[in-house]
């Protein structure tokens, strides 16, 4: 990765790549700060374009056309995990990267992201990994129903997952998510749903807001609301949790980590859904 020696002074110009919803409020807020924006995205419809002087429109893939645009950046940072890893390779090895390329590789993909979570004793809802329909019936006899199939790669907003419970069609299930790679995750009964985001610098000093609960509606965020209704010793517990997760990921930027807060017998525990960028 090539490294940032200081910090971007006001007037740099930070590049972007994605130029959805995520990638115009990074703009916007960039440019409340002094920093010029450059946004690449593959998309002719980005509305991020709507708020910068700089754009750029290719695919992601396009060796020649991301040089063009690096040429013109001081660092880079990428709004969602759905960019390619190989984009990502491409571009830290000639600016800075922040999310790092590796950080990319891991939260792009569900299995390794749970896996990445699990190896740090931080509970998940259970999991199991499926590459074909034999291995989603094997899955089935592991984790139980009901239980939720996601594809492991690009899934977002209900896109690419199906619910399934005890007599339902697996081979069809598995062809409506296109017969890709994906995870079987078993359903949490949870109390409430709840986010950290947590801001991590180069130097490793970390802060973190008030755990936010949430509300969603056929998939989709419909509020959110500071501070969750939980007690003070689960709030500390929560942002420790997010603390953990960046610093393993070696994280620099803002991460938010999404969690259940799930009845286990008389108790309450917290279950990491994932680790998304914020």
């Amino acid at each position: 990765m090539t490294p940032l020696h200081k910090p971007l002074a006001p007037d740099a110009t930070i590049g972007i790549l994605g130029g959805g919803q995520l990638g115009r409020m990074l703009a916007l807020a960039a440019h409340e700060l002094g920093f010029r924006v450059h946004v690449y995205s593959d998309k002719k419809d980005s509305c991020a374009f709507d708020v910068v002087r700089n754009s750029t429109c290719a695919p992601f893939d396009n060796w020649a056309r991301l040089a063009d645009f690096l040429n013109t950046v001081d660092a880079v940072t990428y709004e969602f995990e759905n960019i390619p890893a190989e984009t990502a390779a491409f571009v830290a090895a000639r600016k800075p990267l922040f999310p790092g390329a590796d950080v990319l590789a891991t939260t792009q993909d569900r299995v390794k992201e749970k896996k990445f979570v699990n190896a740090l004793k931080i509970a998940t809802a259970p999991f199991a990994q499926v590459n074909t329909s034999m291995e989603l019936s094997a899955a089935f006899a592991k984790i139980g129903f009901p239980a939720i199939l996601k594809t492991a790669r690009m899934g977002y907003d209900g896109k690419g997952q199906v619910k399934l419970d005890k007599g339902d069609d697996l081979a069809g299930a598995w062809r409506s998510i296109g017969e890709k790679p994906a995870v079987l995750e078993g359903f949490v009964k949870f109390e409430r749903e709840i986010s950290v985001v947590i801001a991590r610098g180069a130097d490793g000093k970390t802060a973190a807001y008030d755990p936010i609960e949430n509300v969603h509606r056929d998939h989709i965020l419909h509020t959110s609301t500071v501070p969750a209704k939980i007690p003070p010793a689960m709030a500390k517990e929560a942002i420790n949790i997010a603390t953990k997760i960046a610093k393993a990921l070696n994280y620099v930027g803002v991460l938010a980590v999404e969690m259940f807060v799930a009845k286990k017998g008389a108790k309450r525990e917290l279950l990491v859904n994932r680790p998304a960028r914020a």
